[in-house]
């Protein structure tokens, strides 16, 4: 069952000199229940212009969305979704489970749920000794993780991610995927993400979706089909990798 559907999807923006600019054209793409697809491509390829179509936050020039098949115009489930982005977007002047306790303030949850479904989430991320510390008092890494504490809290099934972890150190970078890994097979979550690092897509998707240069054709899905966890450095994954770039 495929829990994203995009069927001929294409969108197209006006620059500021009457130009148009065609981003995506024709995009198919299906994401089967409980996997990890990455989206990969050159820069200005249309890779977060869609994700941001899947998200509800543009509206395609023609084509259509369906989530757990249903139209996503007919009925959008923002509960059942939710995005994180490149920038961790935290709010310098809540503590750290404050800042996770945003979509369910905005959900109107009742605080002592609130408390209980936050401290769950602090602990599921590994900062639950952190959760009244301040966003400034925290390493690159802890910040990644309070935005991805954000972003589960309101159980999602499906979690969208923009580069959400290109802004640091590898070592750091390696932690969030084994974290993101972990948590998408407890909760049995579906993951589509964007991402430059073809490493990256190798090691943590199921499926990368491989766009071609302006406007955005899907030109291959590859499958990749190797065990978890999988080693940066183990010869299968270099190989990957390589065959990977090749496309690009």
């Amino acid at each position: 069952m495929s829990v994203v559907k995009v069927d001929r999807v294409s969108k197209s923006f006006m620059r500021r000199d009457g130009v148009q600019l065609e981003v995506l054209r024709d995009i198919e793409l299906d994401v089967p229940e409980r996997s990890i697809v990455a989206l990969v491509g050159a820069s200005g390829c249309g890779k977060s212009t869609l994700l941001n179509i899947v998200a509800g936050l543009l509206q395609p020039d023609c084509g259509t969305i369906y989530l757990n098949n249903i139209r996503s115009c007919e009925f959008h489930d923002w509960r059942s979704m939710t995005y994180m982005f490149q920038e961790d977007r935290l709010f310098p002047w809540r503590t750290a489970a404050q800042n996770v306790a945003l979509g369910l303030e905005a959900a109107g949850v009742p605080r002592a749920e609130r408390h209980q479904r936050v401290s769950k989430t602090l602990d599921l991320v590994g900062l639950s000794q952190f959760a009244d510390v301040y966003p400034h008092e925290l390493s690159g890494g802890m910040r990644s993780r309070v935005a991805l504490g954000r972003s589960l809290v309101t159980e999602p099934s499906i979690l969208l991610m923009d580069e959400p972890f290109s802004k640091l150190d590898p070592s750091i970078r390696a932690q969030m995927h084994d974290e993101v890994l972990r948590i998408a097979a407890l909760k049995k979550m579906s993951i589509v993400f964007v991402t430059h690092d073809v490493e990256e897509a190798v090691v943590l998707a199921s499926k990368v979706v491989v766009l071609l240069p302006r406007p955005g054709r899907v030109r291959e899905n590859v499958l990749i089909d190797l065990p978890y966890p999988r080693n940066p450095v183990a010869p299968e994954v270099v190989e990957q990798v390589r065959r990977l770039r090749l496309k690009l």
